[in-house]
């Protein structure tokens, strides 16, 4: 019990800053990714300071096992570089101490699982616990409408993912992405017809 109030805290932490991000404009804090990593990455470094705490030998030896997770090229999800830290971590702790690698595992399957079910429970009351991202370096279903004019159906969207206004061919092109097929069949079936819209394409993942 001792040690389940501070995973609580953490994750609660991670969740309060989040929250005031988004509350202050920040936009990326909102996707599934970020939402994931703030929750987690707090739990990661706990685990790690729990592990290697009195132990110089085993700092040193964690340090070098964690500059593993290199990348030569830009992360495409910030949620993917932090389960290589996650596994890294899982494996180190199990090998000093396997109690910490339990919770941590834990801790990451509640928490990736716990995310999607209060986006489903969200969704039940027309709200949305975050939002999903063409950034995340994950395949999603999209759809990308082509329109003479604006449109409030689309603008006031929260699956809207980006809008550009191209004024030398003047038309307005939307991006929008959706957790699953059906999400964005429905909303499919919502805007077509509507006037101005001039093409849709549809990515299904």
């Amino acid at each position: 019990m001792d040690e389940l109030i501070p995973l609580l805290i953490l994750v609660l932490g991670g969740l309060l800053l989040r929250f005031s991000l988004t509350m202050t404009g920040q936009a990326w804090a909102k996707s599934h990714a970020q939402t994931v990593a703030f929750m987690i990455l707090p739990i990661i470094t706990y685990v790690i300071t729990k592990t290697i705490a009195g132990n110089i030998a085993l700092s040193l030896g964690m340090i070098g096992a964690l500059s593993i997770v290199r990348f030569r090229h830009p992360v495409k999800s910030a949620l993917e570089l932090i389960m290589y830290f996650d596994l890294i971590t899982i494996g180190i702790a199990t090998s000093v101490r396997t109690k910490w690698a339990i919770q941590l595992i834990i801790a990451t399957v509640v928490i990736i699982f716990l995310v999607k079910i209060v986006q489903k429970i969200s969704k039940n009351f027309g709200k949305s616990f975050y939002k999903m991202s063409f950034n995340e370096g994950t395949t999603s279903n999209s759809l990308e409408i082509f329109s003479k004019q604006k449109i409030d159906l689309i603008e006031n969207s929260e699956n809207l993912s980006n809008s550009f206004n191209d004024k030398s061919a003047g038309e307005v092109v939307y991006r929008l992405t959706f957790e699953n097929k059906k999400d964005l069949d429905v909303f499919k079936k919502k805007i077509e017809g509507t006037k101005g819209i001039s093409k849709i394409n549809v990515n299904y993942s």
